[in-house]
């Protein structure tokens, strides 16, 4: 069995000693690195390679946001989750425009985390319905005080129901919720996922709802 590699990178040592304690039981995780600042994990990184880095925003020297962002440019295959402590932090939104692929509260069930963890190795994004909700606040304002939407007409419309989807994926919902609020098997969900995608040239859920929120679809 391949195992996921992970990073965690976090100037609490006691939180990621227990990060690591709850990681280390997953059969399919290896924990190859660990890092207290932006500067070592920029640095692990380049060595060891992890397919999914665990990234804490605020910490002393380079923080969260700028260490996400050299990573991704320098491995495009790294996969950043963000773990925040709070749903407010107002640096969640500039480490999803750094290349981050996810997000998720600190405080969040050892289940959920595993789960992202997974869903982020296969390029999945991690989206927490509360911060997802305020990402897409954020988005509202900034086009507010811009007193305008870029206005980018697809080549190949989303349907209404593509459109639904859409807009209920932006805010946080799973395929199953999706399917749940809309009536709908989960397979189709995904069906229409897969097309939204293709439509925006999005590579995940985040990429989609950000580029569909600058088009001024949703």
């Amino acid at each position: 069995m391949k195992k996921i590699r992970l990073m965690l990178v976090d100037d609490q040592s006691l939180f990621r000693e227990a990060l690591r304690t709850l990681l280390a039981l997953q059969e399919d995780f290896e924990i190859v690195a660990e890092a207290g600042n932006g500067e070592t994990a920029c640095s692990l990184a380049r060595v060891h390679q992890p397919d999914v880095i665990l990234m804490d925003l605020r910490m002393p020297g380079m923080g969260g946001v700028a260490a996400t962002r050299r990573i991704v440019s320098a491995m495009p295959a790294a996969r950043v989750v963000v773990l925040t402590t709070f749903e407010e932090d107002e640096e969640i939104f500039e480490a999803m425009r750094a290349g981050a692929l996810g997000y998720l509260l600190k405080a969040c069930s050892a289940e959920k985390l595993c789960e992202a963890v997974r869903a982020a190795a296969k390029g999945t994004s991690v989206l927490e319905p509360s911060v997802a909700a305020r990402m897409m606040a954020e988005l509202n304002r900034l086009s507010a005080r811009e007193g305008k939407k870029i206005s980018q007409p697809l080549a190949d419309p989303l349907s209404d129901r593509e459109l639904a989807v859409l807009k209920l994926l932006a805010v946080g919902c799973s395929n199953k919720e999706i399917g749940s609020r809309l009536n709908i098997t989960e397979g189709t969900v995904k069906n229409h996922m897969t097309n939204v995608l293709g439509k925006l040239g999005a590579l995940d859920r985040t990429q989609a709802a950000l580029r569909a929120r600058e088009m001024g679809l949703i």
